[in-house]
């Protein structure tokens, strides 16, 4: 006898973690959210975790892509990711991604649910957002920018993102600290709050 396998619920359309914070992503940093989500869709996730972050933000901006140890490094990491999204990551499927620095910023706090858990963001992809919001602040910037994301998503040593780096032969610190050192793209600078 077949037993079907459960559909997990789709996930919503907002791209953002959360829509207040929508306006603290660049445009191309938005891009990647959304990207992330519909590879989360694609694959049947329940949540949006940080390997769908790091997979969209690789394949869709080159400044992400240039603080990897040139095109060999960044090969490995799209191989391993491109592995897990053809069934090889089935055992993050239908689990839930925790976070190591679940430090969230005083505004996603104040909008958590305070019952069951209604984010499609993985708890550690959500803190990795903030964790760019929090990086791009501290520049004097309104907005995060991929390097920003990248950064944050090296910096939790228990996230999916992190698990496939070490797997890819990649070190988070270094390429974090990487991703800290360059400069922004000039059609990528964010606007500055008057």
């Amino acid at each position: 006898m077949h037993h079907p396998v459960p559909r997990p619920q789709p996930l919503p359309s907002s791209a953002a973690p959360r829509p207040e914070l929508a306006h603290l992503l660049t445009p191309s940093l938005a891009a990647v959210a959304s990207g992330a989500r519909r590879r989360a869709l694609r694959d049947g996730d329940r949540q949006i975790d940080t390997a769908h972050l790091l997979h969209a933000l690789v394949e869709s901006d080159p400044e992400a892509g240039a603080a990897f140890e040139g095109g060999h490094q960044l090969a490995r990491v799209l191989g391993y990711l491109v592995q897990r999204s053809i069934g090889y990551g089935l055992r993050w499927q239908r689990s839930d991604e925790e976070s190591a620095t679940r430090s969230l910023l005083p505004a996603a706090r104040a909008t958590e649910p305070l019952g069951p858990r209604t984010s499609p963001w993985s708890p550690a992809a959500a803190a990795a957002l903030e964790g760019a919001f929090r990086r791009a602040a501290d520049r004097g910037e309104t907005q995060a920018r991929g390097l920003d994301l990248l950064a944050a998503l090296a910096a939790d040593p228990e996230s999916r993102a992190v698990e496939v780096l070490r797997r890819a032969g990649v070190d988070p610190a270094v390429l974090g600290a990487r991703a800290d050192a360059l400069p922004a793209a000039p059609d990528e600078v964010p606007s500055q709050q008057v």
